[in-house]
């Protein structure tokens, strides 16, 4: 299983970012290998508009079936929600962090967004 884990920088041990839609790095981390791949998501960041959407569909070009963020607000929500991507919200510090209480089961899916559209 892969999951992604909405991040400000390329490894394990950067920060999860705030904001899913303008995050600046998407880590697909693979469960069974245990390796990870960082994805820039500069494209998205930059956009005028649909950042959410933009990063939500990278996530699912990427194979994720799960998705760890601070934070997600209702049209990446949807997107995730309608091609089976489930979200589980964390508050940890580092990604290695998330990735660890996502193993152990201490994350919950998410049932809904947790913040309005266009957050900042």
């Amino acid at each position: 299983m892969k999951i992604a884990v909405i991040a400000t920088g390329p490894t394990l041990d950067s920060r999860l970012d705030d904001r899913f839609g303008r995050t600046r790095h998407i880590i697909i981390y693979d469960l069974q290998s245990q390796t990870f791949q960082a994805m820039d998501n500069r494209p998205s960041l930059d956009s005028a508009q649909g950042a959410g959407i933009q990063t939500a569909e990278a996530v699912i070009s990427a194979g994720a079936q799960a998705v760890i963020t601070r934070h997600c607000g209702p049209k990446a929500f949807r997107v995730l929600n309608a091609a089976g991507v489930k979200v589980f919200m964390s508050q940890a510090t580092t990604v290695a962090d998330a990735i660890e209480s996502f193993k152990r089961g201490d994350l919950q899916e998410a049932q809904t967004e947790d913040v309005p559209g266009h957050w900042s």
